[in-house]
């Protein structure tokens, strides 16, 4: 049986509870550096957060130069003067990992759209990463011009 976090259970950001918003998605002031990301990590729900933990080190292992920071209550990863690679935000049934220039990882990743551009993402669906995959697509990743906003 999954378990859902009650209001006083949830992580707390600058003194407050964190909100969760649609699909679970937690509300995250942004931020750079590493405390806002593991704030946002720390409030995501069930077994995502098990992913976010995931995503978070093997990011920081293939890429130990990597930035961080809060965006629109995503977490973001980039390299300084290159730009963001990577972000990943919070569903009701999966967790959407983006890379911004994903149209020149091989392989590509399975999600995209013609309107998305360069980006193309994965959703990972509880039981579903795939570590060594996702390694390959980071560190192809890290290495293209990243977004700048």
């Amino acid at each position: 049986m999954k378990r859902s976090r009650s209001q006083s259970s949830r992580p707390r950001q600058g003194g407050r509870q964190v909100v969760l918003l649609s699909g679970g998605n937690p509300q995250i002031a942004k931020g750079d550096g590493d405390g806002p990301v593991q704030a946002y990590i720390a409030a995501m729900p069930d077994w995502k957060q098990d992913i976010g933990r995931r995503l978070d080190a093997l990011i920081g292992s293939a890429v130990p130069s990597v930035e961080k920071a809060v965006r629109w209550n995503s977490p973001f990863y980039g390299v300084e003067g290159r730009g963001w690679f990577i972000s990943f935000h919070v569903f009701t049934r999966y967790v959407k990992v983006t890379f911004f220039r994903g149209t020149s990882l091989k392989p590509v990743p399975p999600g995209g759209t013609a309107k998305s551009g360069d980006a193309r993402w994965i959703d990972i669906h509880e039981g579903e990463f795939d570590e060594g995959q996702m390694t390959a697509w980071v560190r192809q990743a890290a290495k293209l011009p990243g977004w700048i906003p």
